[in-house]
Protein backbone atom coordinates (compact mmCIF):
# COMPACT_ATOMS: atom_id res chain seq x y z
CA UNK A 1 0.00 0.00 0.00
CA UNK A 2 1.29 3.46 -0.92
CA UNK A 3 1.82 5.55 2.16
CA UNK A 4 0.43 9.06 2.45
CA UNK A 5 3.13 11.72 2.46
CA UNK A 6 2.36 14.31 5.15
CA UNK A 7 4.29 17.39 6.24
CA UNK A 8 3.87 19.63 9.27
CA UNK A 9 4.35 23.38 9.05
CA UNK A 10 5.05 24.58 12.57
CA UNK A 11 6.18 21.38 14.27
CA UNK A 12 8.22 22.71 17.20
CA UNK A 13 5.33 23.46 19.56
CA UNK A 14 3.74 21.03 21.97
CA UNK A 15 0.83 20.17 19.68
CA UNK A 16 3.21 19.87 16.72
CA UNK A 17 5.37 17.46 18.69
CA UNK A 18 2.39 15.32 19.62
CA UNK A 19 1.26 15.32 16.01
CA UNK A 20 4.70 14.21 14.87
CA UNK A 21 4.76 11.46 17.49
CA UNK A 22 1.43 10.13 16.25
CA UNK A 23 2.32 10.31 12.57
CA UNK A 24 5.66 8.52 13.08
CA UNK A 25 3.71 5.61 14.54
CA UNK A 26 0.93 5.64 11.94
CA UNK A 27 1.07 2.62 9.60
CA UNK A 28 -0.22 4.51 6.56
CA UNK A 29 1.76 7.75 6.82
CA UNK A 30 5.26 8.85 5.86
CA UNK A 31 6.35 12.15 7.40
CA UNK A 32 8.03 14.08 4.58
CA UNK A 33 9.07 17.38 6.17
CA UNK A 34 8.62 19.33 9.40
CA UNK A 35 9.27 23.04 9.80
CA UNK A 36 10.41 25.48 12.45
CA UNK A 37 11.80 28.91 11.70
CA UNK A 38 13.70 29.07 15.00
CA UNK A 39 15.21 25.55 14.86
CA UNK A 40 16.25 25.21 11.21
CA UNK A 41 18.74 22.39 10.70
CA UNK A 42 18.28 20.89 14.16
CA UNK A 43 17.11 17.34 14.72
CA UNK A 44 13.51 17.21 15.87
CA UNK A 45 14.55 15.32 18.99
CA UNK A 46 16.47 18.39 20.16
CA UNK A 47 13.06 20.00 20.72
CA UNK A 48 10.97 16.86 21.28
CA UNK A 49 13.32 14.62 23.29
CA UNK A 50 10.79 11.79 23.50
CA UNK A 51 11.41 11.23 19.77
CA UNK A 52 15.15 10.55 20.21
CA UNK A 53 15.99 7.38 18.27
CA UNK A 54 12.59 7.43 16.60
CA UNK A 55 13.42 9.68 13.65
CA UNK A 56 16.36 11.44 11.98
CA UNK A 57 14.19 14.28 10.64
CA UNK A 58 15.51 17.81 10.93
CA UNK A 59 13.56 21.04 10.90
CA UNK A 60 13.49 23.05 7.68
CA UNK A 61 12.06 26.51 6.99
CA UNK A 62 8.50 26.68 5.70
CA UNK A 63 9.75 28.20 2.44
CA UNK A 64 11.43 24.88 1.59
CA UNK A 65 8.37 22.66 2.00
CA UNK A 66 7.68 20.60 -1.10
CA UNK A 67 4.27 19.41 -2.37
CA UNK A 68 2.83 16.50 -0.41
CA UNK A 69 -0.44 14.60 -0.01
CA UNK A 70 -1.60 16.24 3.22
CA UNK A 71 -0.36 19.29 5.04
CA UNK A 72 -0.79 19.86 8.77
CA UNK A 73 -0.54 23.43 10.00
CA UNK A 74 0.71 24.04 13.53
CA UNK A 75 1.20 27.77 13.14
CA UNK A 76 0.32 30.35 15.81
CA UNK A 77 -3.21 31.72 15.60
CA UNK A 78 -3.54 34.41 12.96
CA UNK A 79 -0.81 33.21 10.59
CA UNK A 80 -2.44 30.54 8.42
CA UNK A 81 -5.19 32.88 7.21
CA UNK A 82 -2.58 35.16 5.63
CA UNK A 83 -0.82 32.27 3.85
CA UNK A 84 -3.67 29.94 2.96
CA UNK A 85 -3.47 30.42 -0.83
CA UNK A 86 0.17 29.38 -0.97
CA UNK A 87 -0.29 26.61 1.58
CA UNK A 88 -3.19 25.16 -0.39
CA UNK A 89 -0.92 24.97 -3.45
CA UNK A 90 1.34 22.54 -1.59
CA UNK A 91 -1.22 19.83 -0.84
CA UNK A 92 -4.74 18.83 -1.89
CA UNK A 93 -5.69 18.36 1.78
CA UNK A 94 -5.00 20.57 4.78
CA UNK A 95 -5.66 20.14 8.49
CA UNK A 96 -5.08 23.38 10.40
CA UNK A 97 -4.65 23.06 14.15
CA UNK A 98 -5.00 26.80 14.78
CA UNK A 99 -8.16 28.83 15.29
CA UNK A 100 -7.95 30.54 11.90
CA UNK A 101 -10.72 28.55 10.19
CA UNK A 102 -12.83 27.27 13.10
CA UNK A 103 -15.57 29.89 12.97
CA UNK A 104 -18.06 30.21 10.12
CA UNK A 105 -18.94 33.88 10.61
CA UNK A 106 -16.13 36.40 9.88
CA UNK A 107 -17.71 38.79 12.38
CA UNK A 108 -16.88 36.33 15.15
CA UNK A 109 -13.19 36.90 14.48
CA UNK A 110 -13.63 40.60 15.02
CA UNK A 111 -15.51 39.98 18.26
CA UNK A 112 -13.46 37.18 19.78
CA UNK A 113 -9.99 37.60 18.26
CA UNK A 114 -9.91 41.36 17.82
CA UNK A 115 -9.11 41.48 14.11
CA UNK A 116 -10.65 41.04 10.69
CA UNK A 117 -10.28 37.66 9.05
CA UNK A 118 -7.72 37.87 6.24
CA UNK A 119 -9.36 35.22 4.04
CA UNK A 120 -13.09 35.09 4.86
CA UNK A 121 -13.88 33.37 1.55
CA UNK A 122 -12.03 30.29 2.88
CA UNK A 123 -14.10 29.85 6.04
CA UNK A 124 -16.88 27.89 4.33
CA UNK A 125 -14.37 25.48 2.79
CA UNK A 126 -13.21 24.16 6.19
CA UNK A 127 -15.04 21.49 8.21
CA UNK A 128 -14.83 21.83 11.99
CA UNK A 129 -12.59 18.94 12.99
CA UNK A 130 -14.58 17.29 15.79
CA UNK A 131 -15.55 13.85 14.45
CA UNK A 132 -18.26 13.26 17.04
CA UNK A 133 -20.28 16.07 15.43
CA UNK A 134 -18.98 16.18 11.84
CA UNK A 135 -17.97 12.64 10.94
CA UNK A 136 -19.75 12.40 7.58
CA UNK A 137 -18.55 15.85 6.45
CA UNK A 138 -14.98 14.92 7.35
CA UNK A 139 -15.06 11.84 5.12
CA UNK A 140 -15.26 14.03 2.02
CA UNK A 141 -13.45 17.12 3.31
CA UNK A 142 -10.37 18.65 1.73
CA UNK A 143 -9.86 21.27 4.42
CA UNK A 144 -10.32 20.68 8.14
CA UNK A 145 -9.99 23.15 11.00
CA UNK A 146 -8.50 22.34 14.35
CA UNK A 147 -10.55 22.21 17.53
CA UNK A 148 -10.12 24.34 20.61
CA UNK A 149 -9.13 22.11 23.53
CA UNK A 150 -11.46 23.82 26.00
CA UNK A 151 -14.21 23.97 23.41
CA UNK A 152 -13.85 20.24 22.74
CA UNK A 153 -14.35 19.38 26.41
CA UNK A 154 -17.38 21.64 26.80
CA UNK A 155 -18.99 20.51 23.54
CA UNK A 156 -18.61 16.81 24.31
CA UNK A 157 -19.97 17.32 27.83
CA UNK A 158 -23.08 19.17 26.68
CA UNK A 159 -23.82 17.91 23.18
CA UNK A 160 -26.07 14.95 24.13
CA UNK A 161 -28.31 17.20 26.25
CA UNK A 162 -28.87 19.75 23.49
CA UNK A 163 -29.15 17.06 20.83
CA UNK A 164 -32.04 15.51 22.80
CA UNK A 165 -33.55 18.94 23.56
CA UNK A 166 -33.55 18.21 27.29
CA UNK A 167 -32.31 21.57 28.57
CA UNK A 168 -33.62 25.11 28.79
CA UNK A 169 -31.63 26.84 26.04
CA UNK A 170 -32.60 30.32 27.21
CA UNK A 171 -30.94 29.75 30.60
CA UNK A 172 -27.85 28.67 28.72
CA UNK A 173 -24.71 26.92 29.90
CA UNK A 174 -22.53 27.98 32.81
CA UNK A 175 -19.16 26.24 32.61
CA UNK A 176 -15.85 26.27 34.46
CA UNK A 177 -12.87 24.87 32.55
CA UNK A 178 -9.76 23.89 34.49
CA UNK A 179 -6.62 23.61 32.38
CA UNK A 180 -3.01 22.47 32.57
CA UNK A 181 0.02 24.60 31.77
CA UNK A 182 0.73 23.09 28.32
CA UNK A 183 -2.37 24.87 27.06
CA UNK A 184 -0.31 28.07 27.11
CA UNK A 185 2.19 26.66 24.60
CA UNK A 186 5.97 26.42 24.83
CA UNK A 187 6.77 30.14 24.70
CA UNK A 188 7.79 31.39 28.13
CA UNK A 189 5.97 34.27 29.79
CA UNK A 190 5.68 35.72 33.30
CA UNK A 191 2.63 33.56 33.92
CA UNK A 192 4.47 30.38 32.90
CA UNK A 193 7.56 31.12 35.03
CA UNK A 194 7.83 28.16 37.39
CA UNK A 195 7.68 30.06 40.72
CA UNK A 196 4.53 31.81 39.46
CA UNK A 197 2.84 28.85 37.73
CA UNK A 198 3.65 26.05 40.17
CA UNK A 199 0.77 25.13 42.49
CA UNK A 200 -1.42 27.73 40.82
CA UNK A 201 -5.19 27.76 40.98
CA UNK A 202 -5.57 30.91 38.94
CA UNK A 203 -8.62 32.17 37.10
CA UNK A 204 -7.25 33.71 33.91
CA UNK A 205 -10.46 34.21 31.91
CA UNK A 206 -13.46 34.89 34.14
CA UNK A 207 -15.34 36.07 31.04
CA UNK A 208 -14.65 36.46 27.33
CA UNK A 209 -12.75 33.22 26.66
CA UNK A 210 -12.25 32.88 22.90
CA UNK A 211 -13.39 29.28 22.78
CA UNK A 212 -16.86 30.49 23.74
CA UNK A 213 -17.44 31.28 20.06
CA UNK A 214 -16.75 27.67 19.00
CA UNK A 215 -18.98 26.28 21.72
CA UNK A 216 -21.90 28.49 20.73
CA UNK A 217 -21.41 27.69 17.06
CA UNK A 218 -21.25 23.93 17.49
CA UNK A 219 -23.99 23.58 20.12
CA UNK A 220 -26.47 25.62 18.08
CA UNK A 221 -27.15 22.36 16.20
CA UNK A 222 -28.97 24.15 13.42
CA UNK A 223 -30.94 26.43 15.74
CA UNK A 224 -30.23 29.42 17.91
CA UNK A 225 -26.91 29.32 19.72
CA UNK A 226 -27.39 28.91 23.48
CA UNK A 227 -25.88 31.50 25.82
CA UNK A 228 -22.54 30.22 27.11
CA UNK A 229 -21.04 31.67 30.30
CA UNK A 230 -17.51 30.31 30.49
CA UNK A 231 -14.64 30.76 32.94
CA UNK A 232 -11.11 29.40 32.56
CA UNK A 233 -8.89 28.49 35.51
CA UNK A 234 -5.27 27.31 35.44
CA UNK A 235 -4.44 24.50 37.86
CA UNK A 236 -1.40 22.45 38.92
CA UNK A 237 -1.33 20.15 35.88
CA UNK A 238 0.78 19.96 32.73
CA UNK A 239 -1.58 18.11 30.39
CA UNK A 240 -5.32 18.09 30.63
CA UNK A 241 -8.63 19.89 30.61
CA UNK A 242 -11.71 19.21 32.68
CA UNK A 243 -14.92 21.08 31.89
CA UNK A 244 -17.73 21.22 34.45
CA UNK A 245 -20.91 22.59 32.89
CA UNK A 246 -24.21 23.45 34.54
CA UNK A 247 -27.44 23.26 32.52
CA UNK A 248 -31.10 23.22 33.54
CA UNK A 249 -33.67 20.64 32.45
CA UNK A 250 -36.75 21.77 30.55
CA UNK A 251 -38.88 19.12 32.30
CA UNK A 252 -38.36 16.80 35.29
CA UNK A 253 -35.69 14.17 34.62
CA UNK A 254 -34.15 11.17 36.32
CA UNK A 255 -30.58 9.93 36.28
CA UNK A 256 -31.80 7.05 34.16
CA UNK A 257 -32.97 9.55 31.54
CA UNK A 258 -29.49 11.03 31.44
CA UNK A 259 -27.87 7.62 31.02
CA UNK A 260 -30.19 6.89 28.11
CA UNK A 261 -29.43 10.26 26.50
CA UNK A 262 -25.67 9.96 26.75
CA UNK A 263 -25.64 6.34 25.62
CA UNK A 264 -27.71 7.17 22.56
CA UNK A 265 -25.32 9.97 21.63
CA UNK A 266 -22.04 8.16 22.26
CA UNK A 267 -22.65 4.41 22.06
CA UNK A 268 -20.76 4.11 18.75
CA UNK A 269 -18.02 6.64 19.49
CA UNK A 270 -14.60 4.96 19.66
CA UNK A 271 -13.01 7.61 21.86
CA UNK A 272 -15.81 8.69 24.21
CA UNK A 273 -16.23 6.81 27.49
CA UNK A 274 -19.06 7.40 29.94
CA UNK A 275 -17.67 7.75 33.46
CA UNK A 276 -20.33 8.11 36.14
CA UNK A 277 -19.87 5.60 38.92
CA UNK A 278 -21.48 5.18 42.35
CA UNK A 279 -18.22 4.67 44.22
CA UNK A 280 -14.45 4.83 43.91
CA UNK A 281 -12.06 7.74 43.56
CA UNK A 282 -12.44 7.84 39.76
CA UNK A 283 -16.23 8.14 39.79
CA UNK A 284 -16.18 11.12 37.40
CA UNK A 285 -13.85 12.16 34.57
CA UNK A 286 -10.29 13.13 35.47
CA UNK A 287 -7.77 14.37 32.89
CA UNK A 288 -4.63 12.90 34.47
CA UNK A 289 -5.28 9.30 33.49
CA UNK A 290 -5.94 10.35 29.88
CA UNK A 291 -2.47 11.82 29.26
CA UNK A 292 -1.20 10.81 25.83
CA UNK A 293 -4.53 9.32 24.75
CA UNK A 294 -7.23 10.50 22.35
CA UNK A 295 -9.96 9.56 24.81
CA UNK A 296 -12.65 11.86 26.15
CA UNK A 297 -14.23 10.78 29.43
CA UNK A 298 -17.73 12.20 29.88
CA UNK A 299 -19.80 12.10 33.04
CA UNK A 300 -22.90 13.69 34.52
CA UNK A 301 -24.88 14.23 37.70
CA UNK A 302 -28.40 15.46 38.42
CA UNK A 303 -29.95 17.54 41.16
CA UNK A 304 -33.54 16.36 40.77
CA UNK A 305 -34.85 19.00 43.19
CA UNK A 306 -33.68 21.94 41.09
CA UNK A 307 -33.38 20.29 37.67
CA UNK A 308 -29.70 21.25 37.45
CA UNK A 309 -27.60 18.91 35.30
CA UNK A 310 -23.85 18.87 35.82
CA UNK A 311 -22.06 17.66 32.68
CA UNK A 312 -18.33 16.87 32.90
CA UNK A 313 -15.71 16.06 30.29
CA UNK A 314 -11.98 15.42 30.69
CA UNK A 315 -9.44 15.23 27.87
CA UNK A 316 -5.72 15.59 27.19
CA UNK A 317 -5.61 19.08 25.68
CA UNK A 318 -2.71 18.18 23.37
CA UNK A 319 -4.42 15.02 22.11
CA UNK A 320 -8.20 15.01 21.87
CA UNK A 321 -7.96 18.79 22.13
CA UNK A 322 -5.45 19.13 19.26
CA UNK A 323 -3.18 16.54 17.63
CA UNK A 324 -5.30 13.46 18.38
CA UNK A 325 -8.45 14.91 16.86
CA UNK A 326 -6.39 16.02 13.85
CA UNK A 327 -5.19 12.46 13.23
CA UNK A 328 -8.70 11.12 13.82
CA UNK A 329 -9.93 13.57 11.17
CA UNK A 330 -7.15 12.48 8.79
CA UNK A 331 -8.19 8.86 9.20
CA UNK A 332 -11.75 9.76 8.22
CA UNK A 333 -10.60 11.84 5.25
CA UNK A 334 -8.49 8.98 3.96
CA UNK A 335 -10.99 6.17 4.57
CA UNK A 336 -8.89 4.39 7.20
CA UNK A 337 -10.23 2.92 10.44
CA UNK A 338 -10.87 5.89 12.69
CA UNK A 339 -8.74 4.59 15.55
CA UNK A 340 -5.61 3.93 13.46
CA UNK A 341 -2.53 5.26 15.25
CA UNK A 342 -4.59 6.36 18.25
CA UNK A 343 -4.83 3.19 20.30
CA UNK A 344 -2.91 4.36 23.38
CA UNK A 345 -5.18 4.36 26.44
CA UNK A 346 -3.33 6.50 29.00
CA UNK A 347 -1.50 5.53 32.18
CA UNK A 348 -2.30 4.73 35.78
CA UNK A 349 -0.88 5.60 38.19
CA UNK A 350 0.60 8.81 36.88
Amino acid sequence: MTRLRASIIGASGYAGGELLRLLLGHPHVEVAQVTSESHVGKYVYSVHPNLRGRTALTFCPAAEVQPCDLLFLGLPHGEAMHRIERLASLAPRIIDLSADFRLRDPADYRRWYGHEHAAPEWLARFVYGLPELHREELRSARYVSGVGCNATAVILACYPLLRADLVDRERGIVVEVKVGSSEGGNKESPSSHHPERSRAVRTFAPTGHRHTAEIRQELALGGAAPPVHMTGTAIELVRGVVATAHLFAREPLTLRDLWRTYREAYRDEPFVRLVTEKQGIYRYPEPGILAGSNLADVGFALDEETGRIVAICAIDNLMKGAAGSAVQAMNLMCGWPETTGLEFTGLHPI
